[in-house]
């Protein structure tokens, strides 16, 4: 397994406290376990993927999404067994969705 850390400036989530797991771990796709941090001015991401090579794309998804989303004061811990960056963007806005219903809900 290879394991990428990526670090990025993100604008803060407001009240985000509780865990939110979204995906499942299998070919071709990957887990999102999504846990609130101390720093809400920063987003972390750990990906344990069984593909190597690819950081740059990983690095380039997740400053998208970074961009797209309030995220500061999160971290995403993903389980990728091959997704492709169109299932990675899809699993990273159905966490946050999921997360904004449990705090508007």
């Amino acid at each position: 397994m290879n394991v990428l850390n990526f670090n990025f400036d993100s604008q803060p989530i407001k009240d985000a406290k509780k865990e939110v797991i979204c995906g499942v771990v299998g070919s071709g796709n990957l887990e999102v376990l999504v846990s609130p941090l101390a720093d809400s001015a920063k987003s972390n991401f750990i990906i344990d993927t069984s593909v190597t090579g690819f950081d740059h794309i990983w690095k380039a998804v997740l400053q998208d999404f970074s961009d797209r989303y309030a995220v500061g004061g999160l971290e995403f811990k993903i389980n990728d067994m091959g997704a492709t960056p169109a299932v990675v963007s899809l699993r990273l806005s159905q966490a946050i969705n999921i997360l904004e219903d449990e705090l508007h809900g």
